[in-house]
């Protein structure tokens, strides 16, 4: 066991040298498929997508799905170290995705590796590295999900101290057009796009969605962008707005679309439908395995990849989301070694519930 962290934390560090912004992962994908075939691993790729199932794979057992994704955001200006030099001060790994998700990558992979030969599981195991979740592309997990087969469960590695995120909120992004009538600021001319988008916009501030969820609360809305306006003495014609979405599992998205519709007079471009909340019950078998171990449980408000999986998730992995795209990240040693220690005994635990 000591061996296989020591070189897991070898690998992160690696792929902490590497560029991998969302879309540009190639090369980081080729180390994680170099370092799965070098274990003895028979991986698979698609894109920039990395997967493999355990050795003594059965298409009658159920398939638990252990995913994280090694792509990142581009390095915070307030760095104050090379965001690709990974140093270890204190017990600290630094590096650019050090935290958010090369920590949850690396301790998942060990636990398949831990599992990967084992003939007697009650499950399968299926391993994926997967591409672009920092920009929710639809070239990372979601093109590779027809590939894996039936998944009876998924285990979504993002940094949450190992705690359960039994819930998340999705995310819906809609850009609002209010037209008015182009005029003369200086006479009685034209119709204030700006005058007619307040009263929408006070709708998307004040407006509560009945249904609050248990874990997750009420759904948020934000208005984060507004444009209008060409010149200080033309009435505008035109005001464009954006409102950011966290959504939970009370409203699917297109139903939030729908009362929205119901009660502005702007037009509504949503971005995407796709990321919906999502949320497991509390009497499932994996994460009642997790609750014997003491895991905390949470409702999450950010959006991951599990926002694209149709099947029950929880989202659980080493780190402190709060660390996530800040300068000069950093991931403890001790939470990787720990964090693979406490999945061996989650899927143990399951292992004997089945």
């Amino acid at each position: 066991m000591k061996a296989l962290k020591e070189e897991v934390i070898t690998l992160l560090q690696k792929l902490i040298t590497i560029e991998s912004f969302s879309k540009t992962e190639d090369k980081t994908a080729d180390a994680i498929l170099s370092f799965l075939q070098s274990k003895g691993v028979k991986a698979n790729r698609m894109l920039n997508n990395v997967w493999a199932p355990n050795k003594h794979y059965d298409k009658n057992k159920p398939t638990v799905l252990l995913n994280s994704h090694h792509d990142t955001v581009k390095p915070n200006a307030h760095y104050t170290r090379n965001p690709f030099e990974p140093t270890i001060e204190d017990g600290k790994l630094f590096g650019l995705g050090s935290n958010d998700a090369g920590g949850p990558l690396v301790t998942l992979l060990a636990s398949f590796l831990y599992f990967y030969n084992k003939p007697d599981l009650n499950f399968n195991l299926v391993y994926a590295a997967t591409a672009e979740e920092e920009i929710s592309g639809k070239n990372g997990v979601e093109i590779l999900l027809p590939e894996l087969g039936q998944i009876y469960f998924g285990i979504v590695g993002e940094p949450t101290k190992m705690d359960i995120a039994i819930a998340e909120k999705g995310l819906l992004v809609i850009d609002c057009v209010v037209n008015g009538i182009a005029g003369h600021a200086a006479r009685e001319e034209g119709e204030n796009a700006i005058y007619k988008a307040l009263k929408d916009i006070e709708w998307f501030r004040t407006f509560e969605f009945p249904k609050k969820s248990e874990t997750l609360g009420p759904v948020k809305m934000t208005v984060t962008i507004i444009n209008a306006g060409t010149q200080h003495n033309i009435v505008p014609a035109t005001c464009n707005f954006t409102v950011d979405i966290r959504t939970t599992d009370m409203y699917p998205n297109q139903d939030v679309l729908e009362i929205i519709s119901q009660n502005v007079s702007c037009q509504i471009n949503p971005r995407s439908t796709r990321l919906n909340s999502s949320s497991v019950s509390k009497d499932h078998p994996l994460l009642k395995a997790g609750i014997s171990l003491g895991c905390k449980l949470y409702g999450s408000p950010t959006t991951s990849d599990q926002a694209l999986m149709k099947f029950s998730t929880f989202k659980m992995g080493p780190g402190d989301s709060a660390r996530s795209h800040t300068a000069d990240e950093f991931i403890y040693i001790h939470e990787i070694e720990q964090g693979i220690e406490r999945y061996i005994q989650l899927l143990n635990n399951f292992n004997a519930s089945l």
